[in-house]
């Protein structure tokens, strides 16, 4: 048996696979999944859910299913907001343990 040559990974699994836009997409991927959760939660239909954040079935049908492409992080934020809860950014110099880059925790 010959030995599998090895990487080391990341903690961003998007980022090993290649995408350029890993860390936004990550960012993304953490509100759409805040919102999902909401959503569940006040057992919303697509078409309530899109009236109540202002966005169309469709594109509310897009976050259900992750495809976040076309939509902005300010609108998923926006999104959240409209469903009563507090988006926060902060700003701090990168550290050691945290090197530069986007973190979002929802």
């Amino acid at each position: 048996m010959t030995p599998i040559d090895q990487t080391e990974g990341t903690d961003n699994v998007l980022l090993d696979l290649g995408f350029e836009d890993a860390e936004e997409l990550t960012a993304k991927v953490a509100l759409a999944l805040k919102l999902n959760e909401l959503i569940d939660q006040r057992n919303l239909s697509q078409t309530d859910a899109a009236a109540i954040i202002g966005m169309t079935q469709p594109k509310v049908s897009q976050v259900r299913r992750y495809k976040l492409q076309n939509i902005s992080l300010e609108r998923l934020m926006q999104a959240l907001v409209s469903l009563d809860q507090h988006v926060e950014i902060v700003v701090q110099p990168a550290r050691r343990e945290h090197a530069p880059g986007i973190t979002v925790a929802a």
